[in-house]
């Protein structure tokens, strides 16, 4: 089971699944009972039609109720007689976390989706009683590097769920390519979402693909990846950068920029000076009317802009920046970025959303009701927000992010990052809501990279955002994959190899060049 539950009770025997097996549940969990009878009937062929009578013989049941063992709206207990399985949650997501750890206590075929003759389906009796450690449990996926598409997304998503983790951060928006359709302003997927060419073979690389990259999700789509998403109780976080990484809506809208110069859709990755103009009121006129759209497009309460990597030499040299600042009474342009990052806060709470940004939003006086995501340095600001009631999403560069090799970040390195580290006081735990692992596409072209770089990492990452610290152990992590990597190959994902995911340190020195260097997979 990953990740490891909080407490488990191995008991004598099995239950056995057949053709008789019923399923009994209140008419309000119909949602999650539909995806355990499509998960069990479509490997089985058994129809699991309903009971009426509950806790009968070879039953499946499914049961609301305020436990006071479970302990909060994700938590459940599931226990597995030779008799019966019962499942209990306090809410809907609660039982359809229940139904992921039953659903890896069963044999890997139940992943099966045709059926499969003569096969005995058993499942080993015990009692579990579980409940997440941090109500946030992320994955940050960027699309703009390399847009991925639907299918994709939809089996990331599965992925997700099967690991209990219940936030897609969707960055959406990136120097290399506008991803999302926005109907007021059109050539954003016209322009913005097309580029000639794209680097490759890593940073020192001088190679291009030599060949054109284009992709975008229509309004439809997001909608579609949105309620698939929110079937298996996972929200998505969209993020639209402001005010850097923004090349690509800038080569759309020129006058975007401060010098309202046209400029193409880079083909290389890094950092670019050309940045969104907060000197003048139609970037703002812009920036809302997109967040408008996005807003009518995501119900989560969150919008993440970004805020990280804004060089701001361009705003030093700009009329109209200049006459901002003096009329704002902002002495430097680290000012003014916050300006706009204050400005964009105030119209999301306008339309009852709180801004989320990378850490390089904080000041001292930054709105405590901004999510500060913490991914590198920043200290002083991140302990001064969390002490003055500020919330934080743990993303250290060192250990999740995902997008660099295992000689990089082993998978043990990324299994012992603990969120509550760097002088945070136990009080202000609370103010800590979880972990995310980000996965930057520049070197992520296609699905069998982006399972390469996230398996077996993310699984790591669930048991951080999910098992307490006394059930963690890396040895007993380490066994619990070989099965879990069964199931990853059933599914058919291309996970690394389980031999050269934790490099010595000797291999790890030799081979740090290759942290510039991403070979083909």
């Amino acid at each position: 089971m990953i990740p490891y539950p909080s407490k488990v009770e191995h008991k004598e025997g099995k239950f056995n699944l057949n053709s008789e097996t019923r399923i009994d549940f209140s008419p309000e969990l119909i949602q999650v009972v539909n995806y355990l009878k499509d998960l069990i009937c479509s490997s089985t062929g058994f129809s699991l039609p309903s009971n009426l009578e509950v806790y009968m013989k070879n039953t499946i049941s499914l049961v609301l109720q305020d436990s006071s063992e479970i302990l909060n709206s994700e938590g459940y207990q599931l226990s597995i007689n030779t008799d019966n399985i019962i499942i209990e949650a306090k809410t809907h997501q609660g039982m359809f976390y229940g139904i992921q750890t039953l659903r890896q206590l069963f044999p890997i075929e139940i992943e099966s989706r045709e059926v499969i003759e003569k096969f005995i389906w058993t499942v080993p009796c015990m009692s579990i009683v579980d409940n997440p450690r941090f109500k946030w449990r992320g994955l940050m996926f960027d699309v703009g590097r390399h847009f991925h598409n639907v299918d994709t997304l939809k089996r990331t998503i599965d992925l997700l769920a099967l690991m209990k983790m219940n936030i897609f951060h969707w960055h959406l928006t990136e120097d290399q390519g506008w991803r999302i359709e926005i109907k007021k302003y059109p050539k954003l997927i016209e322009i913005g979402s097309k580029r000639e060419d794209t680097k490759i073979g890593g940073w020192v690389s001088k190679t291009f693909r030599e060949k054109p990259h284009e992709g975008y999700y229509t309004q439809e789509q997001i909608k579609e990846i949105v309620e698939y998403a929110d079937e298996r109780f996972i929200t998505i976080i969209p993020e639209i950068e402001i005010p850097g990484h923004s090349s690509a809506a800038i080569a759309s809208y020129p006058d975007l920029s401060c010098e309202g110069k046209q400029i193409s859709v880079p083909s290389k990755f890094g950092i670019f000076d050309d940045i969104l103009c907060p000197g003048k009121e139609t970037t703002f006129e812009f920036l809302e009317s997109v967040l408008e759209e996005v807003i009518g497009l995501f119900p989560a309460d969150i919008i993440h802009i970004g805020g990280d990597e804004v060089p701001k030499k361009k705003w030093r040299q700009c009329k109209d920046c200049q006459r901002r600042m003096k009329d704002e009474g902002l002495k430097t342009v680290h000012e003014l970025q916050h300006y706009t990052t204050n400005r964009i806060g105030e119209f999301l709470a306008s339309k009852g959303k709180r801004l989320m940004g990378w850490n390089e939003i904080l000041t001292e006086s930054t709105d405590r009701n901004f999510i500060a995501q913490w991914w590198l340095r920043g200290k002083k600001n991140i302990i001064k927000h969390i002490n003055e009631g500020g919330e934080v999403v743990a993303s250290n560069f060192f250990h999740v992010y995902l997008d660099y090799n295992y000689f990089v970040t082993p998978l043990k390195k990324t299994y012992n990052y603990e969120p509550y580290t760097n002088g945070i006081k136990p009080k202000h735990h609370k103010q800590i809501l979880g972990v995310e692992a980000p996965i930057w596409t520049e070197w992520v072209p296609n699905r069998n990279r982006l399972d390469w770089q996230l398996f077996p990492r993310l699984a790591a990452v669930s048991e951080i955002g999910w098992t307490s610290m006394s059930n963690k152990n890396y040895a007993n992590f380490r066994k619990r994959l070989i099965s879990f990597s069964r199931r990853l190959n059933y599914l058919g994902v291309n996970h690394a190899d389980f031999e050269k995911i934790d490099p010595n340190t000797l291999q790890r020195l030799w081979n740090l060049r290759r942290a510039f260097k991403w070979p083909k997979i």
